[in-house]
């Protein structure tokens, strides 16, 4: 038997001898194993090797050749005649792997085009081991692999061959075997996480996690992930979650904050109408307190606060550090009495003075406190701190996996601390990175901050991210977990766009949402409709492709209303398309001094084709029916993607942060409630913030979309947020001596010059990999989705598809052309500096 191992990254995956494998469907005489390396070392760095009767190959055409003429097959050719062509093929098959130049492979092409023209197969009227090898060298070529994707011309005939022997069931089985051996290896995306990682000591029905909220704030989409994820592993071990409210510090805790963690935890599934708290315990931990205090191993300080951070951060041993058990317990019984010098002392943990982990330094974990708890009343004066009552309930409460996230790395050999010296059960604990998205605070001190000074509404405000706030803004919960579950409990950290988030939940409502219109009130236009019949009432879908959401009634009349900016475009004699009515011809455009348009006139022209029109508008017929509404837009609270220590709040805030937009609507929309979400077409996703009273209008806000426009900063341009990146930009410029951005000083263009400006951009040569090394899979795969958004949009105008899923085909097309110099340049950069070390490296 042969044994055939394939390096499983190689930059040109050999799929031939994989395919070839397959083919046979013989283990008894070929077997394929993966490894998970670029080149295989152990045999000069080839791509393939096949190991048979004690030989070696290492040559995709060598181990091609053993293996069909080593066993009887339908491979190989019977005669010497077609045996000879077979041959031909294999190293043919090799110029294409070992070439790059688009002029060599395309005169390739060409050659093995004009072959199969009167050809369904190389040689021979079945499969052979020349299709195979040709079949693999073309799947592994990126320039042969652009060309099929986006339809360029191969030649009819190797075209319709490649994909006829890709459709080959051993062909379609090879290509999945190489998936999951992909899948069993790859790393996830840098914002994506896995739960494929190894809980030690986790058994089948005994696993069970816990959530341990402080009751002193609401949730924000951070808790929303570690609930989740303490639910997700207990659901899988068929376990059980602990919801707990470490309720340790009265003077931050409310019963308000108690009730909207447990309503919130509802929203995303968890149960937490049986709950437990630290205060339960406090008689406990007490006594393990005592137990420290007895056995050397704590000590009652009275050092001042601002001395104690000194010295802990100079590995200074406190005065109190030596002092006897006797006098310990005297000061700790004073402390829980709360006497005048019981509150000048603190418990310590006699951990170590010099640590270089710092958080083993004599951690602090009893203080006092006079303000009385929710649950206790005055009976405790001094309560323990989470660093000490966490690891203590943990093990009592039976928790056999405490999930932390990595913040809490320093502090995780505190906590084993704390049960091997109070001979405490063992729980295992597994970090996770914290989500952290940019632009947002997720410090519950700092958000607290925003709330009492008055620049938000609340706790649920939509620019907040707790559940609440997002929830308002418009995300549904399914979209929160599915995000959060996609998140999985990876250590990576990373600063989050909130991209994914909001596309997820448009892929949720999308289906969902009812269709309606809007009209900003600000200089609307009235347009008189010539050959338009009396006002009317007509009964229309409220989501075309969903049946489901039943009817609404739409006004249909001679004079109609629409956005000042659709009209500025109008072009007399221009014909357009009115949504859900039909064509229209412009016959005459009135504008003032200012060239803001005061009125239209329009001719309705039913017979036109919607298709061939360019511009699709909404509109609204003046009737009573229309109602006045409020459109709610949202910035980010600061002005920086990410915050740093140094930084100042107070510097970083945005100075308008909620915008308004006066509309009117069609009169189905008073029958909205509060919290429905609908698509005011061609303007996005809104839900409902507030219904209409006898003194206001309806609310709604704008839901982002996922899109770039819908969750950029509005107030922190590339030149302010990026600024480090815009200073290195000017420098590079400077030192290459480019000319002085002519750019700068230039007016806007618009109209057709902006047109003619985008075409000409267009029209750059796409950024391209220079190294140093091979174009990363990240690349690759940008690469590939470019040329599949092309693809799209050529295939929707070749269909004359309608004229707004062509522009989000394109928006989408050119979001991703505007990815890839961005990331080549990153990349490029990491990539140099990488090198650059490694050249330097010196043992």
């Amino acid at each position: 038997m042969a044994t055939v191992v394939i390096a499983q990254k190689a930059s040109t995956l050999p799929y031939a001898p994989i395919v070839l494998a397959h083919a046979l469907n013989n283990p008894a005489i070929v077997k394929v194993e993966y490894k998970n390396v670029a080149t295989l070392a152990e045999h000069n760095n080839a791509t393939a090797a096949l190991t048979a009767d004690g030989i070696t190959l290492t040559t995709v055409s060598a181990i091609l050749r053993y293996i069909v003429r080593s066993h009887k097959n339908t491979f190989y050719g019977s005669d010497a005649a077609s045996t000879s062509v077979m041959d031909d093929f294999i190293d043919k098959s090799q110029d294409i792997v070992n070439s790059s130049d688009f002029k060599t492979l395309d005169v390739i092409f060409q050659q093995l085009n004009h072959h199969l023209t009167l050809r369904s197969y190389f040689v021979g009227h079945k499969p052979s081991v020349a299709d195979v090898a040709i079949w693999g060298a073309l799947k592994a070529n990126a320039i042969f692999a652009r060309q099929i994707k986006t339809g360029k011309d191969l030649g009819t005939y190797l075209g319709r061959w490649f994909n006829h022997m890709s459709a080959q069931a051993f062909v379609e089985a090879s290509l999945a075997e190489v998936a999951k051996a992909n899948d069993s290896t790859k790393v996830a995306k840098a914002d994506q996480g896995s739960f494929d990682i190894n809980l030690i000591g986790a058994e089948m029905g005994k696993v069970v996690t816990r959530f341990p909220p402080e009751p002193s704030g609401y949730l924000h989409i951070g808790h929303a992930k570690a609930a989740l994820l303490n639910k997700y592993f207990a659901d899988q071990y068929k376990g059980r979650l602990i919801v707990r409210f470490d309720d340790t510090n009265p003077s931050k805790e409310k019963e308000e904050y108690e009730h909207s963690i447990k309503e919130d935890l509802l929203l995303i599934g968890i149960d937490s109408s049986v709950v437990s708290y630290t205060s339960d315990y406090f008689d406990t931990i007490y006594n393990y307190a005592l137990q420290l205090i007895k056995e050397g191993k704590a000590y009652c300080d009275t050092t001042g606060q601002e001395q104690m951070r000194a010295e802990r951060m100079d590995g200074i041993a406190s005065q109190c550090r030596d002092l006897s058990v006797e006098e310990n317990l005297r000061r700790f019984e004073e402390m829980k009495n709360a006497t005048e010098f019981g509150q000048t002392c603190c418990l310590r943990a006699k951990i170590s003075v010099d640590n270089l982990n710092k958080a083993l330094r004599d951690p602090v974990i009893y203080r006092c406190n006079l303000i009385p708890h929710a649950r206790t009343g005055t009976q405790w004066k001094m309560y323990p701190l989470y660093d000490l009552a966490c690891p203590i309930v943990d093990s009592i409460e039976g928790v056999t996996h405490a999930l932390r996230t990595d913040e809490y790395h320093d502090r995780n050999p505190q906590y084993q601390w704390f049960l091997d010296n109070l001979g405490l059960r063992q729980v295992h604990i597994w970090e996770y990175s914290r989500l952290s998205f940019v632009y947002t605070l997720m410090s519950k001190r700092k958000l607290t901050w925003f709330v009492d000074q008055g620049r938000v509404s609340g706790w649920d405000d939509p620019r907040f991210p707790t559940i609440r706030g997002i929830l308002r803004r418009g995300l549904t919960m399914e979209a929160l977990k599915a995000y959060i579950l996609m998140q999985g409990a990876s250590t990576n950290y990373i600063t989050l766009e909130w991209d994914k988030l909001w596309a997820v939940n448009r892929k949720q409502i999308d289906p969902i949402a009812p269709r309606h219109t809007a009209v900003d009130a600000a200089n609307k236009v009235k347009v008189t409709v010539a050959g338009a019949e009396p006002y009317t009432l007509k009964e229309v879908p409220r989501h075309k492709k969903n049946e489901e959401l039943g009817d609404k009634m739409t006004a249909y009349g001679p004079t109609i209303w629409m956005d000042q900016a659709d009209c500025k475009e109008l072009e007399v004699n221009e014909e357009v398309t009115l949504m859900d009515w039909g064509n229209a011809f412009i016959r005459s455009i009135e504008k003032n001094a200012e060239g803001v348009v005061t009125g239209v006139n329009a001719e309705l022209h039913l017979e036109g084709d919607f298709k061939k029109t360019k511009k699709k508008l909404t509109w609204l017929a003046d009737g009573a029916e229309l109602v006045k509404v409020d459109l709610m837009d949202y910035d980010y609270l600061i002005t920086k993607k990410k915050v740093e220590e140094e930084d100042e709040l107070k510097d970083l805030l945005t100075p308008v942060t909620e915008f308004k937009t006066e509309a009117i609507a069609d009169g189905n929309v008073a029958d909205l409630n509060k919290g429905d979400i609908i698509q005011f077409e061609r303007k996005g996703y809104y839900i409902v913030d507030a219904i209409a009273t006898p003194t206001t209008v309806a609310r709604l806000i704008l839901i982002p979309d996922g899109k770039a426009a819908s969750i950029s900063s509005k107030a922190a341009p590339v030149a302010q947020n990026e600024a480090r990146d815009a200073k290195d930009a000017k420098k590079n410029k400077k030192e290459k001596g480019a000319p002085k951005d002519a750019a700068k000083d230039a007016p806007a263009v618009s109209g057709k010059k902006a047109k003619a400006a985008a075409h000409a951009a267009a029209q750059k040569p796409a950024p391209t990999w220079t190294g140093p090394g091979p174009k990363p899979e990240e690349i690759v795969e940008l690469e590939a989705q470019i040329d599949a958004a092309g693809l799209k949009v050529r295939q929707l105008k070749t269909d004359k598809a309608d004229a707004d899923a062509v522009k989000v085909a394109v928006d989408e097309l050119l979001a991703l052309k505007k990815q890839l110099p961005v990331r080549i340049e990153a990349l490029q950069a990491l990539a140099a500096a990488a090198s650059a070390a490694a050249d330097s490296f010196t043992l």
